[in-house]
């Protein structure tokens, strides 16, 4: 074994379930539930102004203002259909403002309440908003240490950004957490059994925010196809590839799934993915080959997708991830 083999680690994750929470679903659903996480941050908001005259919005952790000028920054990327009220976001916040960073949400494009300018709204590839707010950063904020966590699709962007920009990423270290690294795969796995579930509340949020945006006769895509989907490879195909420039779902997919990009990433940088994750399968996990010496992937066999319950009681479960993910960005600070 080569002394770069080596340093392509795959490692078992020390997650171990609560005992009162082993199932897959379960650890998925549980904290969504808005009384599992019910502390909020104040947030501070800022219009995002992109090079294409479209924007967006980050929401800063208001705590987080009085801290020195040149305290670590955590930048968030969030979820489909997701935001900065989300309670992995929330949690992950917290987490920082208690170990003195300050931290933001970056919200895709017609998320958070926020509706951008252009027809157009966000997808897993989308990293040219992701680079322009890291290159902002980086400008105004010369002497302070960037480092990025992302989840589910958020984590997507953020592998597909640190591969493409490799050695020049603007980020100290960076943490992706259920990686749909394989967008093919992760649409077969949410169009079987009880995933199902999740793709039509999904899908049901996804075409909400389309028929916000758009009507039958501003639609530049056709609108009976987007309404009538029912998976998401059919509302990829209808909506998200005609909208963000690609030929149809099976172009978008082939060329925005993170997996092909992991071999580039020049920056310190762990994935978490779970084995039982309902939103995909163990095929999305990459062999160690197509690893960069620089990732480090960590599975677990439990945790759900975005879960990660590790103690506590129903009304008041403890989670791994927020220690996890700042643990590992704190050794690179």
């Amino acid at each position: 074994m080569t002394t770069e083999d080596q340093h392509r680690a795959v490692i078992a994750s020390e997650f171990r379930p609560a005992r009162w929470l082993t199932h897959r679903h379960l650890q998925t659903i549980l904290p969504a539930l808005p009384w599992t996480y019910r502390h909020r941050p104040a947030l501070r908001r800022e219009s995002l102004e992109l090079p294409d005259g479209d924007v967006t919005a980050v929401d800063w952790a208001a705590e987080a203002d009085a801290f020195p000028d040149d305290a670590p920054l955590l930048v968030i990327l969030h979820g489909l259909e997701s935001s900065s009220d989300s309670s992995y976001s929330r949690m992950l916040m917290q987490a920082a403002t208690n170990k003195g960073w300050r931290s933001c949400v970056l919200n895709f494009r017609d998320c958070a309440d926020y509706r951008n300018r252009l027809p157009r709204r966000y997808h897993a590839g989308e990293t040219s908003d992701l680079q322009h707010f890291l290159k902002t950063l980086s400008q105004t904020l010369s002497s302070r240490a960037i480092v990025a966590a992302g989840y589910s699709l958020g984590g997507n962007v953020l592998l597909k950004y640190l591969g493409e920009a490799g050695t020049l990423s603007h980020l100290r270290a960076a943490v992706a957490v259920c990686v749909p690294l394989d967008l093919h795969l992760c649409s077969e796995a949410l169009n079987s059994g009880f995933s199902r579930i999740y793709q039509r509340y999904l899908l049901g949020h996804m075409k909400s925010s389309v028929r916000r945006k758009f009507n039958r006769d501003t639609a530049a895509f056709d609108w009976e196809r987007a309404m009538h989907a029912r998976t998401f490879a059919e509302f990829d195909d209808a909506v998200t590839a005609p909208l963000h420039g690609f030929t149809g779902m099976r172009d978008y997919y082939d060329r925005c799934s993170s997996g092909q990009y992991l071999k580039d990433i020049a920056t310190p940088t762990l994935i978490i993915n779970a084995l039982d994750d309902p939103f995909m399968t163990p095929g999305v996990i990459p062999h160690r080959d197509r690893l960069s010496p620089q990732v480090t992937l960590e599975i677990s066999e439990r945790g759900g997708h975005v879960g990660f319950v590790s103690g506590g009681t129903p009304w008041r479960p403890k989670f791994y991830l927020p220690g996890r993910v700042i643990g590992f960005l704190e050794r690179y600070l």
